[in-house]
């Protein structure tokens, strides 16, 4: 993703620390000795925010993007995080949706990650695992061994680039996954450096050697300047095969559609798109129950440099005819934060996709509550963030992981912060409350 200036990472490290500070001050007081009680926010019958018992601190990590996958075949999703700047952690669950660190799982050595997707991708029947890094242009291949352990392998990615985007998916129709890695071309942090033309990478599984990959962007993906942030694999032509939907925060974004052998030709003339964009991530669903694929566009108004375009989320709507109509004004939420991110889940449980969306204030970089939009089933959404999400997942929200974590057969949600302490939400609310202590009632102590 883009860099923020170096100024803004100062400011940002500063208010992190601080907030670190204060998260350590407030532990250290006692409500018997300062005559106060800890007031509870009012409860959402959706989700119960369980970081504070189940994910490990890490209130100044960047935590750029995660997945939900069993890596050591005991019946329950582990998840994977990818780091900016960090090195890449592994969390193991033990199967009601406590996380612990287990330190070294992906080696040693710090990165900038910016995204991480898992596949069987050598057919052995174990999770791998894949990051994408922007800066040090260190992308990762790690095979799993099914008991939570992992082998570098990142040798078998045959190119490398400044990635930005990462979406895994059997484009060639071969029973394999393969991997596509959108590309940036940002060089220099200062004003006025060089930036060189971005090359989206697609890496075919070899079908001769399966977990070994085959450089094909050249020849199977249309040739230009992308400078891609997110990708969506999904048919978006009913034909049966993968489509690729690429998100830009600097040129048009685009559709590529999918010939069955992984072969992509440039179909963006389809997408109704309205306004300039400086579009961080894309989720393709079904909103209204057609049948149909429509797009959903997360946006910024920049990268924190002052207010340059309308972050507004959009929504394109597929037609029938194949083309995507802009229905933004009539269907979402108006807003003027800036999302990194969102995530597509039923949190209401009445069959219909709901949002989560990402808020950050920009410019400014200031941390905003997790917003939830609610789906009435025919693809028109209303906020009703204060019903469902809890009040503290105020933060920097860059991504969001989902899986079933505490067993309850309902998907949990992990927020991605960037310099703020990642958040687990978890749908089986009270089997949480019901595992801690009894709580005080809120009050003034007597005197």
């Amino acid at each position: 993703m883009t860099r923020m200036h170096p100024f803004n990472r100062v400011l940002a490290a500063t208010a992190s620390l601080a907030a670190l500070t204060l998260a350590a001050d407030a532990q250290n007081l006692s409500p018997a000795a300062e005559g106060f009680t800890l007031i509870p926010e009012k409860p959402s019958s959706v989700f119960v925010d369980a970081t504070a018992t189940h994910v490990p601190a890490g209130p100044v990590l960047h935590v750029t993007d995660s997945v939900f996958v069993d890596v050591d075949h005991d019946g329950d999703l582990d998840v994977v995080v990818s780091l900016e700047r960090g090195i890449n952690r592994l969390y193991l669950n033990d199967g009601k949706g406590r996380l612990t660190h287990k330190p070294g799982a992906f080696g040693t050595v710090q990165h900038d990650s910016e995204h991480v997707r898992a596949a069987d991708f050598n057919g052995d029947g174990n999770i791998d695992v894949v990051f994408v890094a922007e800066e040090d242009e260190a992308h990762q291949l790690f095979l799993g061994d099914g008991r939570g352990g992992f082998t570098d392998a990142s040798d078998r990615l045959p190119a490398t680039s400044q990635g930005n985007a990462l979406a895994v998916g059997d484009v060639d129709g071969d029973g394999r996954p393969d991997i596509v890695i959108g590309s940036t071309g940002e060089v220099g942090q200062a004003a006025g450096d060089p930036v060189r033309p971005a090359h989206n990478l697609l890496f075919l599984n070899d079908p001769r050697r399966p977990g070994h990959f085959i450089d094909a962007g050249r020849t199977h993906l249309p040739q230009g300047n992308d400078q891609a942030e997110g990708i969506a694999l999904a048919d978006m032509d009913g034909d049966g095969d993968l489509d690729m939907v690429v998100a830009s925060p600097h040129h048009a974004n685009r559709l590529l559609i999918n010939d069955g052998s992984g072969h992509f030709s440039d179909a963006s003339d389809r997408l109704d798109l309205r306004v300039p964009l400086e579009t961080r991530d894309v989720k393709v669903v079904d909103v209204n129950g057609d049948g149909r694929k429509d797009i959903v566009f997360f946006n910024l108004t920049s990268n924190n440099g002052g207010w340059v375009k309308d972050p507004q989320t959009r929504l394109l709507i597929d037609d029938g005819t194949g083309r995507y109509r802009d229905e933004t004004e009539a269907r979402l939420p108006a807003h003027r934060f800036s999302s990194w991110a969102g995530t597509v889940v039923d949190f209401n449980g009445d069959g219909a996709p709901d949002l989560l969306v990402g808020a950050i204030q920009v410019p400014g970089f200031v941390p905003l509550q997790l917003r939830a939009w609610q789906n009435d089933g025919q693809g028109r959404f209303r906020d009703v963030t204060l019903d469902v999400v809890p009040g503290i997942t105020v933060g920097r929200s860059w991504n969001m992981g989902q899986g079933d974590l505490d067993g309850d057969g309902k998907p949990d949600i992990l927020i991605g912060g960037w310099g703020t302490q990642a958040r687990l939400l978890l749908t089986d609310v009270a089997a949480y409350r019901a595992s801690l202590p009894p709580a005080e009632r809120p009050g003034p102590r007597p005197r």
